[in-house]
C-alpha cells in the first residue's frame, strides 16, 4: 500500500478533499495523468482531429438517450409501435429523447466516417498505430450490428421489413445458411422472438464489446502516440526533445486539446440541435416515413432500403449479378496472365498463382451470385483491416505524396457516396451498372494499393512536424 500524501491542516477544504481523495483513489489520478495532463500530442492538430472526440461524445449521448428509451420500450411484437408512440407523445419530453437517439445515430457514422477517413488521408494505420487501427475497425463493425439490431425495435413497415432482407441474406451462405438465418430471427420469420434477440443485443451485448474496444482503442493510441497532418513521428529516438525528455513540437493533451475540442463540440451541438428540433427525420434519410407506419407481415413496401449508412455497401451486394461474376473470373484470369508473363516471381510462384487463379474461377461460377454479393458486402468491411499491410508508399501522409494520389482518394470517396445514394434509389439497369463500375473501384483502390502506392514523386518529409499559429 502507498504511504498517505500529507497536507497542510491550513490547507482549504477543496486542498484537502482533493488530497482525501488522491490517498483513496490514487489509480484515478494516475489515469488522469498518463491520458490528459502528462499525454503529450503533436502540437499541428488540424479540425480533422475533431472528429475522435466527437465519436466519444455521441457515444455518451447514444447511451444515455437509450437508457432513458429502455424505461418506456415495451420488446413486444404486439405492443412495440405502440411504445415507441408513447414515448413520442405522452411520456415528457420523450419526442426529445427519442429524436436525440435516432439522430445520434446518424450523427455517429457521420463523425466515424470521417475520422476513419482522417485516418486514410494521413496514414494513421502505419507502423507503430496498426493496432489503434485495428481496434478502430473493429469498433465500426460493432456500430453497424449495434444499428442494425436497434433498426428493427420502433417495429415500423421499413424496419421489419429491412430485417427480413438482410437476414434472409444469411441463408445464401452455402450448407449452414439456412440454419444460421432461424437462428438469428429465432423463427421462420422476423417475429416476436426476433425482436427479443435483437433488443438484447442492442440493449446489453454490443454496448458493452463497444465501450470496451473504445478503451482499448484509446489506450493503444496513447501506447504509441498520436499520429499528425504531416505523419512525422515525434517520439522517434532522434525527435528533437526539451529537458523533461518531451517532444519540443509536442504539448499536453490537457489544457491544450481539451479545450480546443470544445470548438468542434460547441459547433457539432449547434448543427446536432438544428437537425433535432427543425429536421429530425431530414428528408427520410434519418428516419424514413415508411418507419412511421406500423410493421404489417402481409404488406411489402414498394420499395426496401436500408438506412444510409449501410447503402454504399447495400448498392455493393445489389451490384454483385450474374454478369458481374463473369466479369470478376475476366479480372482473374488477367491478374493470373500477368503473374505468370510480367510479374517477377519465381517460376513456382507463377504456377501456384495461375493454380490460385483457376480454383478462384472455379468458385466464382460455383456459387449464385447472392452468395457472391453476400461476400462483397462483408469483404467491403473486412478489407479495411488489412490497410495497414496494403499501403506501401514510403511516406505517411497525404501532404507529401503525388498530386495524382489525392485524386485516387477523391475519386474514392465520391464513388463511396454516389453508391450510398443508389443504394437508397430502386434498382434500375443504368444504377446497377454504374454502382458496379464503383464497387470495382473500391475493391480495386485497395487490392491495388501495393502497386500503385509506391508510384510518382514524392515530396520530402520534413525532419519536424510544420506548425504556423
Amino acid at each position: 500500500m502507498a504511504e498517505f500524501k500529507e497536507i497542510s491542516p491550513n490547507a482549504s477544504t477543496g486542498a484537502k478533499l482533493n488530497n482525501w481523495l488522491y490517498n483513496r483513489f490514487p489509480t484515478a489520478y494516475d489515469a488522469y495523468k498518463v491520458h490528459m495532463s502528462e499525454y503529450y500530442a503533436p502540437k499541428n492538430f488540424n479540425y480533422w482531429y475533431f472528429f475522435g472526440s466527437l465519436a466519444l461524445l455521441v457515444l455518451v449521448i447514444q447511451i444515455v438517450t437509450g437508457i432513458f428509451l429502455v424505461m418506456h420500450y415495451k420488446p413486444d411484437a404486439a405492443v412495440a409501435f405502440a411504445s415507441v408512440e408513447y414515448i413520442m407523445r405522452d411520456v415528457p419530453w420523450g419526442w426529445l429523447i427519442r429524436y436525440m437517439h435516432s439522430t445520434g445515430a446518424s450523427a455517429f457514422f457521420i463523425v466515424v466516417y470521417l475520422h476513419m477517413f482522417k485516418a486514410m488521408i494521413y496514414g494513421s494505420y502505419r507502423k507503430p498505430r496498426e493496432l489503434v487501427w485495428i481496434f478502430g475497425c473493429t469498433i465500426f463493425l460493432m456500430l453497424m450490428a449495434e444499428a442494425f439490431f436497434g433498426y428493427l425495435l420502433p417495429w415500423g413497415q421499413m424496419s421489419y421489413w429491412g430485417a427480413q432482407v438482410i437476414v434472409n441474406l444469411f441463408s445464401a451462405v452455402p450448407f449452414v445458411g439456412p440454419d444460421l438465418a432461424l437462428l438469428i430471427r429465432g423463427d421462420y420469420v422476423v417475429s416476436d422472438a426476433t425482436l427479443n434477440r435483437f433488443f438484447s443485443f442492442h440493449v446489453i451485448a454490443i454496448p458493452l464489446v463497444l465501450i470496451g474496444l473504445v478503451v482499448a482503442h484509446l489506450f493503444a493510441l496513447h501506447d504509441v502516440g498520436s499520429n499528425n497532418p504531416d505523419g512525422v513521428d515525434i517520439k522517434a529516438k532522434d525527435y528533437p526533445k526539451d529537458a523533461n525528455g518531451h517532444s519540443v513540437d509536442a504539448v499536453p493533451f490537457h489544457p491544450y486539446y481539451s479545450v480546443h475540442d470544445m470548438v468542434g463540440v460547441a459547433v457539432f451541438l449547434m448543427v446536432f440541435s438544428a437537425i433535432i428540433f427543425f429536421a429530425p427525420e431530414l428528408g427520410g434519410y434519418f428516419l424514413e416515413y415508411n418507419n412511421f407506419i406500423p410493421a404489417d407481415p402481409l404488406v411489402t413496401p414498394a420499395h426496401i432500403a436500408p438506412v444510409w449508412y449501410f447503402t454504399p455497401f447495400y448498392s455493393m451486394l445489389r451490384a454483385t449479378t450474374e454478369v458481374m461474376v463473369n466479369v470478376f473470373c475476366i479480372i482473374v484470369a488477367l491478374a493470373a496472365v500477368w503473374a505468370f508473363f510480367r510479374s517477377r516471381l519465381s517460376f513456382m510462384g507463377k504456377v501456384a498463382a495461375v493454380v490460385a487463379a483457376l480454383v478462384a474461377i472455379v468458385l466464382l461460377k460455383t456459387f449464385d451470385a447472392k452468395f457472391w454479393g453476400v461476400v462483397i458486402m462483408g469483404g467491403a468491411v473486412v478489407i479495411l483491416f488489412f490497410l495497414p499491410w496494403l499501403d506501401k508508399s514510403p511516406v505517411r501522409s497525404i501532404r507529401y505524396r503525388p498530386g495524382w494520389h489525392k485524386a485516387v482518394y477523391g475519386v474514392f470517396v465520391v464513388f463511396f457516396l454516389v453508391l450510398g445514394y443508389l443504394g437508397i434509389q430502386p434498382p434500375s439497369p443504368l444504377g446497377t451498372l454504374a454502382a458496379q463500375v464503383m464497387t470495382i473501384y473500391y475493391f480495386g483502390f485497395f487490392l491495388l494499393m501495393p502497386w500503385w502506392s509506391r508510384l510518382g514523386a514524392f515530396k520530402a518529409v520534413p525532419d519536424r512536424i510544420t506548425f504556423a499559429h
